[in-house]
Parts: C-alpha cells; structure tokens; sequence
C-alpha cells in the first residue's frame, strides 16, 4: 500500500467540497489517475456517490467489489452500494446486498441502518422499523432487551433475528 497516496486520499476527504462539482472530480481524478487497483477505482465511485452521482458509482463499486477491493474499504463499499442503489430507485438490490451485512469495526451497523431506509423504501415497513430497532437496542446500555423484544414482537419477515 502506498501511505502518501493514502494520505492524500484521506486529505482530500477531509477537504472534500460538494458545491464545485467539476473540481472535486478533477481533484479525485489526479488522485486515481494512472491507477487502476480496486482501492482507486472505490475512491472514483466514493466522489461520485459523494457529488449526488449514485447512478455513475454503482457500477464503479461493483468493479471495485469484483476486482477484490480488501478491509476496510470493502466493507465501505458495500455499505454506500446499498445506499446508492436505494438512491436510484432499486432498493429490493439494496436489501439483497445489506441483509448478509454484519457490524464490525469499519462501518459499525451502518448496514443495517441502510437496510432499514432500503426496506422501508420496498413497501416493508414492520421490517424496516425491527432491523432499526435491533441495531439501536445493540448500543443501550440501558432498554436493550427490551426494545429489542418489542422489535421481535413486530411482524416478521424473511431477515432472521441479529445475535
């Protein structure tokens, strides 16, 4: 891995400007450019996604995806592939891709947080409120169990229960 790259990938992030769409593409494109490793082409479909641009990230995630793009940014990539494909108006894909989802270090339950927006936007919406339910009883220390037996009361549907 090349730390300058890195970091200058991370400095972009830091500094990144959605009111100038043209030069923050410019920006990532002198960035990736001459590259074409999974860990660039997820930084190309991460500032389209950024820009508003899900339509062109999506296929630019699933490439990243497909070439063998590593942890942590494959856990990212599929959590914002979700989000933009709920954003193009495919949300039954967005809850394929995030129902196998697990929380870990990188990402947290977003998954599950963009399944329950992608499960709400498919018309299920018992779902949609259990999945959020669980991943929020996961971070009360107090409540926990039993918000989480009142989302198991809620409809089921055909995501099974989170440990």
């Amino acid at each position: 891995m090349d730390a300058s790259w890195e970091q200058r990938i991370a400095e972009f992030w830091r500094t990144a400007d959605d009111s100038d769409s043209a030069a923050t593409l410019q920006a990532m494109q002198d960035l990736v450019a001459g590259r074409d490793d999974p860990d660039a082409v997820y930084e190309w479909a991460s500032v389209h996604d950024f820009l508003g641009r899900e339509a062109d990230a999506v296929p630019l995630y699933r490439r990243a995806l497909d070439a063998g793009l590593r942890p942590p940014r494959r856990q990212q990539a599929i959590v914002q592939l979700g989000s933009s494909l709920r954003n193009i108006g495919r949300p039954d894909e967005a809850v394929a891709l995030l129902s196998a989802q697990q929380p870990d270090d990188v990402v947290g339950d977003a998954a599950r947080a963009f399944l329950a927006l992608a499960l709400h936007d498919s018309g299920r919406t018992e779902e949609a409120l259990r999945v959020a339910l669980r991943a929020l009883a996961a971070t009360l220390p107090l409540y926990g169990r039993a918000v989480s037996a009142y989302a198991d009361e809620l409809p089921t549907g055909a995501l099974p229960a989170r440990d």
